[in-house]
């Protein structure tokens, strides 16, 4: 995924440039602006293969931007990481309920940035090289297509949504901790929060409806998929 295309979003030139030249030494293509408008527009004309957003943008901020494109179905694939300021619990959480795939609070490490979005989109690659389908309690789960169903019905999934869902399902029975479940997702040595995997996970069932009871709490531990 070397020649993929990065879409910053940010509206402080110096953080643009830092993140463009870190990517641009790594082979990325990038395209940069600086507001919510713009990204939407860019994401429509251009479809990148990964965006990174600033949650504090003027005019429509990121939050709005990330609702926006993930209720497309042209970008609802597309994995969004969000660039925060504030670092704070509320604002991660925000995020990921409008369906954010990851994180980086400010002031960040130029590495530590490229290796997230090294590290998400070979995720987006395996799931797409994975052609096992899953069967299981009326649901289909495609990675090759990166598709859903549930009793013939498609169901829209966040990349990370999707991920969590395939993990716990090829395995059910097993009880898997929120940090396994993190490891599984994105690789070791990845900071988040409980918070963070358990608004996932409330997200995922709600999306499956009546068959949201199949993703089983383990008080203490984490979460396991009906056996």
């Amino acid at each position: 995924m070397s020649k993929a295309t990065i879409l910053v979003v940010d509206d402080e030139e110096d953080i643009r440039e830092l993140v463009a030249l870190n990517l641009d030494r790594e082979g990325y293509t990038v395209l940069t602006c600086e507001t919510g408008e713009q990204a939407l527009a860019l994401a429509r004309s251009k479809t990148p293969d990964l965006v990174l957003l600033d949650l504090m943008l003027p005019g429509i901020d990121g939050l709005e931007v990330c609702k926006r494109l993930k209720a497309d179905p042209a970008q609802q694939h597309v994995p969004v990481v969000m660039l925060t300021a504030k670092g704070e619990e509320s604002d991660i959480v925000a995020g990921l309920e409008l369906g954010a795939d990851d994180y980086v609070t400010k002031p960040f490490s130029g590495k530590v940035l490229v290796a997230r979005v090294r590290r998400l989109l070979r995720k987006v690659s395996e799931a797409a090289d994975d052609k096992t389908l899953v069967k299981i309690h009326g649901l289909v789960i495609d990675p090759a297509r990166h598709e859903v169903l549930l009793n013939g019905k498609l169901i829209t999934l966040t990349l990370t949504e999707f991920n969590i869902l395939h993990t716990l399902s090829r395995r059910p029975g097993l009880v898997f901790t929120r940090y396994q479940i993190v490891d599984a997702i994105h690789g070791d040595d990845y900071l988040v929060t409980d918070r963070a995997v358990d608004v996932q996970i409330v997200a995922l069932r709600r999306k499956l409806g009546s068959c949201g009871k199949l993703i089983e709490t383990v008080r203490g531990v984490g979460y396991k998929f009906k056996d």
